[in-house]
Formats: C-alpha cells, structure tokens, sequence
C-alpha cells in the first residue's frame, strides 16, 4: 500500500531507512534553515540555540552532530574548522554551510509541506 511509509492501528512511520537520499526529516529541515540562518557563524551549539529559540524545542547535542553527519554523506552540508580560541580551551568550532544540493532538498522539501498544506485553511482545518 506505502512505498516509504506502514501504518498500526494508532501510527504512521516512513521507515528512514528506505527514505530517498534527497528526503529531509523534520530535524534536518530545521538544522538547513538554521544553518541558513546563521551564516557564517553556524556552529552545533548556535545552531542548537537557533532551533530552541524559534521552535521551543531543544534537540539533543548527539541529534545534532549525527544528523550534521548524515547532511554532510548527502553533500548538504559542509564543514569547517574555525581557529583555536582561548576560551574554548585551544578547541576549534566546527561551522557548517550549506551547499548548492543542500539548497535544493530543502527546497523540495518545503514546497512538499506547502503543497499538503495548501487548501486546509478552507477545510476548516487552520495550520
């Protein structure tokens, strides 16, 4: 019946390991729009703080970095390391920039919300 997806009698799942290589989930969506958002200076922590600030959610720094990861395999993301600083210790950040396809699956991704949200308003349904 789903391709990508199986319903229980109280749940709907995609199975994220049959998921095409340009799908986002939903925490990828918000780490792209943050990484976006943040430029130049898009780093996990930063982008932990964006995410909170205009979601009220907090994902989990592990969440984080391993969706990074998986953003970076796809070619979404790429990353850099900042200089050495004094109080971080002699650490260097981490910053991340999206790239040309990482533009492009967001774009689609978006535009899928879009697309199933368009007409709820007149259903009653306000999102």
């Amino acid at each position: 019946m789903f391709k990508n997806a199986y319903c229980n009698s109280t749940y709907f799942f995609y199975n994220s390991e049959i998921m095409s290589d340009t799908e986002l989930t939903t925490l990828e969506q918000h780490l792209l729009l943050a990484i976006i958002g943040l430029h130049p200076n898009a780093y996990g922590v930063s982008i932990q703080d964006h995410i909170k600030a205009r979601t009220g959610r907090e994902p989990s720094t592990g969440s984080i970095y391993a969706s990074l990861d998986r953003l970076e395999e796809k070619g979404f993301v790429k990353s850099r390391q900042g200089e050495p600083t004094a109080e971080r210790g002699g650490k260097r950040k981490l910053y991340f920039t999206i790239t040309a396809p990482g533009h492009g699956a967001l774009k689609e991704s978006l535009q899928a919300i879009d697309a199933l949200s368009h007409g709820l308003r007149q259903k009653g349904a306000a999102v």
